[in-house]
């Protein structure tokens, strides 16, 4: 199967959902102009389509493989990796006092998509640098900034993010990987790490790991969390590569899914490594390339269901079977009401989920960037408010547009041989790292809300609210029709809100019973926010999308935002019946 980059969906959700609009002439981002968007997102969809994309279906067969020398990448691998390094994509966003070019975020964000749509297992590496990059022009030092930017930035080196080991996972203040000091502003860093994705590899000459660790005499818990550069190979004070340092691959992981991206069991003997900040404050490091890493693997949910639904798509134009009106012999199954049905819910999820992850990375450009401290403080607070949802409710979409994709296929798609089934193996992770999906409802309900008395989601709100009263004003049937549906929700939205925010203060475990599915209907009302938002535009503009976008925001109005209303009882009502059985159901109290 073939994946066409979705370049003309990709530029409305960008000009139209997101508010990339809000850069154009802005003296942050010199380098940005809005004509280049389109001409970005083409030669980014060149790469994506006829280099990424081929080798996603046989790197998935032969995977990757660890010999006594380090880690292979799948055959094809470095040879992409190189083409995408030439490309200067890694860059995109960078600012170009470290080699970058210095444009928004966002558009590196959208790109990104297009690479997971292709190849998820190959994006994951560069996904992971963007991370680092991250870390470290936030934390790092001057020096520590001149030695490993501009080597991340142009792509010679890749970077990582060890968190996790055998004992602990989201638990990261149980952690034991010690760190102990060498006397002259080194640390001997020794301890075993798993999950780290793209930990070794040959596509790259160094690989810079970001390493979560403890110091002698460091707090119990998160407190006593320090973070680490401890690179693959020493680099010397000039730049030049030196020794191998005391850090290898000691095992492969067997997944499901995403079989060419190597996921390693990390093993670190005196490793040296070198402080990022302060010592015990290393957890507040490491969020900064953790919220980066979830904004993007909410991309991949969004990369996914999109290479799920033109799979799906172009199977049913294909396959022929049973009968339809105007149509002599067997119909391809395209013309069945269902399969339209599960196509439609495929494309507008899709679509809701890109604007959602794209808000957010426009919110995130924002906090950095705004003119004023007032601007700063309310993007960070829709920043912060939204990562989750993009995390949470994107990947979600991409399990469940996946698994529609396999349905679509019937039988065929629970066939490996085909790019469906290994979209859904793929997409089964995204729920689960970077903090699973449940801990996200727990940030959301836990964290998220209660910022700033609440101003993040209140203003979220009112903007849902002037987007459905716009749409009234079109006086356009279809539109005012969606704009009942969306107001209904986002009172349902509302009154679920004032309920998780009071129930959180008088019994959090009840309130936490029904975070999950208080965050599926925030991702949904906020999803049909950005649709509703799309097709008012789209009418505006009165070009090709303005029937698609109707349609899409149409049929999502009357199914998940018609549905909304009765979700408050789930939320406010479900956990509560669930605690109070728990001695029936688990035998605890």
């Amino acid at each position: 199967m073939a994946y066409t980059p979705p370049v003309s969906d990709i530029a409305f959700a960008l000009s139209h959902l997101a508010g990339l609009r809000a850069f154009e002439g802005h003296a942050a981002f010199e380098s940005y102009d809005p004509d280049l968007i389109e001409p970005i997102l083409d030669e980014a969809g060149k790469l994506a389509r006829d280099v990424l994309a081929p080798l996603n279906q046989s790197g998935d067969k032969a995977g990757a493989h660890l010999s006594e020398t380090g880690v292979t990448a799948a055959p094809g691998f470095a040879e992409a990796y190189k083409t995408f390094q030439e490309g200067g994509w890694m860059g995109l966003s960078a600012p170009e006092e470290w080699g970058g070019q210095g444009l928004p975020k966002v558009l590196g964000l959208a790109v990104m998509e297009m690479f997971h749509g292709a190849n998820m297992a190959f994006a994951l590496c560069p996904m992971l640098s963007f991370g680092a990059i991250e870390a470290l022009l936030a934390h790092g030092t001057d020096d520590q900034k001149a030695m490993y930017l501009p080597k991340l930035v142009s792509a010679e080196w890749t970077g990582t993010m060890n968190l996790t080991e055998p004992h602990c996972g989201s638990a990261v203040g149980a952690l034991q990987t010690k760190a102990v000091p060498n006397g002259y502003g080194t640390y001997a860093i020794s301890g075993q790490k798993i999950y780290i994705t793209w930990g070794d590899h040959d596509v790259a000459e160094n690989i810079i790991h970001l390493v979560l660790a403890r110091v002698p005499d460091a707090p119990a818990g998160s407190r006593g969390v320090s973070l680490f550069i401890v690179p693959k190979r020493i680099v010397n004070a000039d730049g030049s590569l030196g020794d191998e340092n005391g850090v290898k691959c000691i095992g492969l992981e067997e997944k499901v899914g995403i079989h060419a991206s190597p996921t390693c069991v990390m093993e670190y003997e005196n490793a040296k490594g070198w402080l990022i900040g302060a010592e015990n404050k290393g957890l507040a490091c490491m969020f900064t390339m953790m919220n980066s890493a979830r904004l993007n693997v909410g991309l991949e949910g969004v990369g996914v269901g999109e290479a799920a639904w033109q799979t799906a798509f172009e199977y049913a134009q294909e396959r022929k079977q049973g009968k339809a009106e105007g149509v002599s012999g067997a119909a391809p199954i395209l013309h069945h009401a269902d399969v339209r049905r599960m196509l439609t819910t495929m494309r507008a999820k899709v679509m809701a989920a890109r604007a959602i992850c794209y808000a957010t990375g426009v919110a995130a450009d924002m906090a950095e960037v705004g003119e004023t401290d007032t601007i700063r403080e309310q993007a960070k607070l829709r920043e912060e408010l939204l990562t989750p949802i993009a995390k949470a409710w994107s990947t979600d979409m991409g399990v469940d547009v996946a698994s529609l994709g396999v349905q679509v296929h019937g039988g065929m798609g629970f066939m490996n041989e085909t790019l469906a089934a290994q979209l859904y193996r793929d997409a089964r992770i995204l729920p689960i790292y970077e903090g699973t999906n449940g801990i996200q409802a727990i940030d959301l309900a836990g964290r998220k809300l209660s910022m700033a008395d609440g101003a993040a989601m209140t203003s979220m709100l009112e903007e849902i609210d002037q987007t459905a009263r716009a749409a009234r004003e079109t006086n356009d049937p279809n539109l005012v029709q969606i704009a009942d549906r969306l107001l209904a929700a986002n009172q349902a939205l509302s009154d679920a809100t004032t309920w998780m925010t009071q129930t959180m203060k008088e019994d959090r475990d009840v309130a936490l019973a029904g975070a999950t599915a208080y965050l599926a209907l925030a991702g949904d009302v906020i999803g049909g926010h950005f649709l509703t938002q799309g097709a008012v535009e789209a009418r505006a503009d009165g070009g090709p999308m303005r029937g698609r976008m109707t349609a899409l925001a149409g049929f999502f109005a009357e199914t998940s935002l018609a549905a909304a209303p009765g979700a408050v009882a789930s939320i406010t009502q479900g956990g509560q019946a669930m605690l109070a059985e728990s001695e029936a159901l688990f035998g605890i109290g």
